[in-house]
């Protein structure tokens, strides 16, 4: 489904060269889930924005569904850390920005009630939790009916609680709409909870270091269970590793 090869990502000019990814190749199969970790700045989210369309690469090639990314498509949804929303805009009419952004007509009432947002349609973020936020950009993503799901930190810098019942929510989900996903998280944890595959990179610039199977994934008491806690160590030891 998701082809990256040989993918190499650079900014700036002369000495100012910022070599942010340097041939990356992965592979990412229709319908599966897999997770991104690796040290701050190492490229992760630039990997996402190509897959995105948002950034050409300076070297290799992003294809989806067999077709090279050259920009935008109308089958991939990016959901951002900050969820992205506009304050001046209702949850509505940031649950549609989505769909008008590509000129595209839908009814995204009955994606915020399954969201648990009904009844808050015509409030503000400011007036909403940030869980509640998060399920916003959710939302907005899931109005597209994207067959690939980008996935920047979405649970970063929530609580505890909060973010576990986000991670349980992006499982129901895949679970339920079979969509592919590739979640980018600093998170050891939810790396392992919500990854099938779990992708290591180097610090910048980023390069695949390791790639962990993690077949336990798809319940939510996984967490409990003594495979959880293995590939957790399993994990945490390939990205001390990574760094060094």
């Amino acid at each position: 489904m998701i082809e990256v090869e040989g993918l190499t990502v650079s900014y700036g000019a002369g000495r100012r060269t910022v070599l942010a990814l340097e041939e990356v190749s992965l592979t990412v199969a229709e319908g599966e889930l897999v997770a991104i970790v690796g040290p701050s700045g190492c490229g992760k989210s630039t990997l996402l924005f190509a897959m995105d369309g948002l950034i050409r690469p300076t070297q290799g090639v992003v294809r989806i569904g067999g077709k090279e990314v050259r920009g935008i498509r109308r089958d991939v949804a990016l959901i951002l850390q900050d969820a992205g929303l506009l304050p001046w805009k209702t949850v509505l009419a940031n649950a549609e920005l989505g769909l008008r952004i590509q000129g595209r007509r839908g009814d995204v009432r009955e994606v915020l009630a399954q969201l648990g947002l009904a009844g808050f349609e015509h409030r503000y973020p400011g007036e909403l939790s940030e869980g509640m936020r998060r399920r916003v950009g959710i939302a907005r993503a899931l109005a597209l009916h994207p067959k690939v799901f980008l996935m920047d930190e979405p649970m970063a810098n929530l609580d505890s609680i909060t973010r576990q019942r986000i991670q349980n929510l992006i499982l129901e989900l895949w679970q339920r709409l079979h969509f592919t996903g590739v979640l980018v998280t600093h998170d050891v944890e939810e790396a392992v909870f919500l990854g099938q595959r779990i992708f290591v990179f180097s610090p910048r610039p980023g390069r695949v270091v390791e790639v962990i199977d993690n077949p336990g994934v798809g319940t939510s008491d996984y967490r409990d269970s003594d495979q959880f806690l293995a590939r957790v160590h399993h994990l945490r030891k390939a990205l001390v590793g990574s760094a060094t």
